[in-house]
């Protein structure tokens, strides 16, 4: 049984989403405010997070920046209708979806368990014939989820180590966006569109690249797609 923590201020959100998780099966904690969601993070393990933006005293983004100092745990954003703006800033600071508000509760119960199927096959997902890949300073140890650069373990959340596998082994290829998207997101092109794709992008970058800003492996190729090129 998974377990979740909501971070929530909306009473009526609170009932009904609590009401969903506990008929799929899921264990849920229930936080009002950041201060609440911090006592509850310190005592408790979760398997997925689910932090509103606005409330009483900060945002979801102060809870995500507390969490992203240890953990890689999968957080869904609840954003307002429209704020673009909410949206890729949540992506960015190392939310791995987002959800705008009013939703349907079986889309949310959708991406819950799409994430979740990510999360645990984070392994599974890059394994190919050989348990460990290779390329450009970069290794990959397929058997137990770890990246290294240089021989130094970086921190990749679920998505961007499905992302690196997947451009590690297909060297020198043309990805198109629709093809990661179909390969990355269970193949459900509505649940992360390709401005959330760029950012998972931008984030890899940051985190392989020597130099971000001119990108010497994984690079962009325009009106295409994006190609890992071994340098």
């Amino acid at each position: 049984m998974k377990d979740i923590l909501l971070l929530e201020d909306d009473l009526s959100l609170i009932t009904g989403l609590s009401y969903s998780f506990k008929k799929q099966g899921f264990n849920s904690d229930i936080a009002k405010t950041c201060e609440e969601a911090k006592m509850l993070w310190a005592k408790n393990d979760y398997d997925l997070l689910i932090l509103d933006v606005t409330l009483p005293d900060g945002t979801g983004f102060d809870f995500c920046e507390i969490v992203r100092r240890t953990s890689d745990v999968p957080i869904i954003f609840l954003t307002a209708l429209d704020e673009e703006t909410n949206i890729i800033m949540g992506l960015d600071m190392g939310g791995d979806d987002y959800i705008t508000k009013p939703f349907k509760l079986g889309v949310l119960i959708s991406r819950i368990n799409a994430i979740l199927r990510r999360s645990r096959g984070k392994e599974k997902d890059c394994a190919d014939n050989t348990s460990v890949i290779e390329s450009n300073g970069i290794k990959v140890k397929l058997l137990e989820g770890t990246v290294f650069k240089n021989d130094v373990q970086l921190d990749l959340s679920s998505g961007e180590y499905k992302l690196l596998c997947m451009f590690m082994q297909n060297p020198n290829i043309i990805l198109t966006k629709e093809k990661i998207l179909d390969k990355l997101w269970d193949s459900d092109g509505n649940y992360i569109d390709s401005s959330a794709l760029t950012v998972y992008i931008r984030r890899l970058r940051v985190k392989i690249e020597d130099n971000p800003g001119e990108p010497k492996m994984l690079l962009t190729i325009r009106g295409m797609g994006y190609k890992w090129r071994c340098v």
